[in-house]
C-alpha cells in the first residue's frame, strides 16, 4: 500500500473538504494521485448526495437583489440552522442569487452540480427552494423576515412607489396568501369549498331561501379573506386593517403585477 504523509491528506482536505480519514482511503485507493483521489471523492459524495434528496429542508437562507426597477429573490434550503449559517452555504447561495438576477431563474440548473457537490461536502440535502426575477419596469421592492432570513417576498407593481411596494412585500410575508386576485382561483376550488359550507350545520340550520347567499358570504371572508392562504386582494391589509390590501392599492392608484414568496421553511 502507498504510503500517504500527512501533508497530502492535509492538502486534499483543504481542497475538498472531506474528513481526514476520507481524503487518506482516497489516496490509498489512488496510489497517492491528488487529482484522482479528489475525482472519487466526489463521487462518493455524489451517491450520498442521491441519498439524501429526499431528506426534507426546513432551514436555510432567501435572499434578494433589488436594483431601481430590477428585482430578484432566491430561496436555499438545506436541513439544519448549523450548515444555513456555514460559510460554503452562504457563498453557494450568494452566487445563485447573482446569477439569476444577471440571467434569470433558468440560471439555476447551471447550479446542479456545484450543488450536490456541496451536499456530498456538508452532509444534508441543499435545494434551490424558489425563484424569481422582474426586470418589466415596475416598481420593485423586497422584504426578507429577520433575523432568521428564512421567508422572503419580491414584488412588482405598476405605478406606485418603493415604499408601498415594500409595505405589500411586508404584508405578503406574513399572510402568504395563495392568489393574487380572484380570477387566479380555480373554479374547481371555489366549488369544493362552496359546497362544504352549503352541506356543513350552520348552513343547514338557516332557512333554505337564505343559505346561498350565507355561503357567499362566507366564501369571502372564510376562504378568499382568508390568511395564511385566500386572495391577496381580499386579505386585511396588516397596516390598516380597516381596509383590503385592494382597496390600499387601488387608494394608492397602483395594481399589482406580480409577487413572489418564497419560505425555505415551507410556510
Amino acid at each position: 500500500m502507498t504510503e500517504i504523509s500527512a501533508t497530502l491528506v492535509k492538502e486534499l482536505r483543504e481542497l475538498t473538504g472531506a474528513g481526514m480519514m476520507d481524503c487518506k482511503r482516497a489516496l490509498q485507493d489512488t496510489g497517492g494521485d491528488i487529482d484522482a483521489a479528489r475525482t472519487l471523492l466526489r463521487e462518493k459524495g455524489m451517491a450520498s448526495a442521491g441519498k439524501r434528496a429526499d431528506r426534507a429542508t426546513t432551514e436555510g437562507l432567501v435572499g434578494t437583489i433589488v436594483n431601481g426597477t430590477v428585482g430578484t429573490i432566491v430561496g436555499v434550503g438545506c436541513e439544519t440552522e448549523p450548515v444555513s449559517k456555514n460559510e460554503e452555504f452562504h457563498a453557494f447561495a450568494e452566487r445563485v442569487l447573482r446569477a439569476v438576477h444577471e440571467q434569470g431563474p433558468g440560471a439555476v440548473e447551471s447550479f446542479d452540480q456545484e450543488r450536490l457537490e456541496l451536499m456530498g461536502k456538508l452532509g444534508e440535502n441543499i435545494v434551490v427552494v424558489g425563484s424569481e426575477h422582474y426586470d418589466d419596469g415596475g416598481t420593485v421592492a423586497a422584504y426578507v423576515h429577520p433575523p432568521a432570513n428564512k421567508i422572503g417576498v419580491l414584488v412588482d407593481l405598476e405605478g406606485g412607489d418603493a415604499a408601498l411596494a415594500r409595505q405589500l412585500a411586508m404584508h405578503i410575508s406574513f399572510a402568504a396568501p395563495e392568489w393574487a386576485t380572484r380570477e387566479d382561483v380555480p373554479a374547481e376550488a371555489i366549488e369544493a369549498e362552496r359546497s362544504v359550507y352549503l352541506n356543513s350545520d350552520e348552513v343547514l340550520s338557516k332557512p333554505e331561501a337564505a343559505r346561498e347567499k350565507i355561503v357567499d358570504g362566507m366564501l369571502g371572508k372564510r376562504f378568499f379573506a382568508a390568511s395564511p392562504g385566500g386572495v391577496l386582494a381580499d386579505q386585511s391589509w396588516i397596516h390598516d386593517q380597516s381596509q383590503t390590501v385592494g382597496a390600499a392599492l387601488d387608494a394608492a392608484g397602483a395594481k399589482l403585477k406580480g409577487f413572489k414568496r418564497v419560505s425555505v421553511a415551507g410556510s
